[in-house]
């Protein structure tokens, strides 16, 4: 009895397994079953995950180097730019003053007047020759515009702004400096330099009156200055 028993029980057993089996058959139908993931598959997802984060860290790098190049480049042409325009405006002064000096060698050695190739403000355009460059001379001073109608009237009555007019006392030049002489404190050339003369007169006239209009009222009442 023992043995019909035991082959009962084995039959059961085989019966529920088979019974599983069909009823698991059954429940899996419809339903996604994730595959096992095994190491080996994580490791190359996570190392196709790092090649992909060094991909994008290299773009980055490389974006980041052009921007640089391009802004050291602009940088670069800005003061090679800037470098250049000095080196030009340097250049223009040198050969403006190679240019007169030659100037005023060639008008010392013949005796002849020195040109003034300074600029002529437009509020000085109305007047030519040594007026012009007195008026120009006069601004630079820092005398105010409104000044030239008394520079213009005292230097006219001195010497009708002549750079050559000269007094049998001494006096010569435009502002009639006694002795003529005494220009030479403003540069050599005092005998034929128009500007040479004005500026002097011009120093000559801030120092005693302050302004133009001061000297020429003096003139105005004692016929000198």
């Amino acid at each position: 009895m023992n043995r019909h028993l035991g082959l009962g029980v084995r039959v059961m057993a085989v019966v529920l397994l088979v019974a599983g089996a069909v009823g698991g058959v059954h429940l899996g139908k419809g339903r996604h079953v994730e595959p096992l993931r095994t190491s080996a598959s994580v490791d190359l997802m996570q190392a196709q995950a790092d090649e992909t984060l060094l991909l994008k860290a290299r773009q980055n790098q490389h974006v980041a180097a052009r921007a640089w190049q391009r802004e050291a480049e602009t940088e670069a042409a800005g003061k090679a730019a800037a470098e250049a325009k000095s080196a030009a405006g340097k250049a223009h002064s040198l050969a403006k003053r190679v240019v007169q000096k030659k100037a005023e060698d060639k008008a010392k050695k013949d005796n002849a007047t020195v040109p003034y190739n300074g600029p002529i403000p437009t509020s000085c355009k109305e007047f030519t020759g040594n007026r012009a460059t007195g008026c120009a001379l006069m601004l630079d001073a820092g005398f105010g515009i409104d000044q030239f109608p008394c520079l213009n009237n005292l230097f006219n009555k001195e010497s009708g702004w002549n750079h050559r007019a000269a007094n049998p006392n001494g006096a010569y030049g435009i502002p009639q400096a006694f002795p003529g002489s005494k220009m030479a404190s403003v540069a050599s050339d005092w005998k034929t330099n128009p500007a040479t003369q004005i500026k002097w007169g011009l120093g000559y006239v801030k120092g005693k009156y302050k302004t133009p209009c001061g000297a020429w009222s003096h003139w105005q009442s004692a016929h000198s200055y």
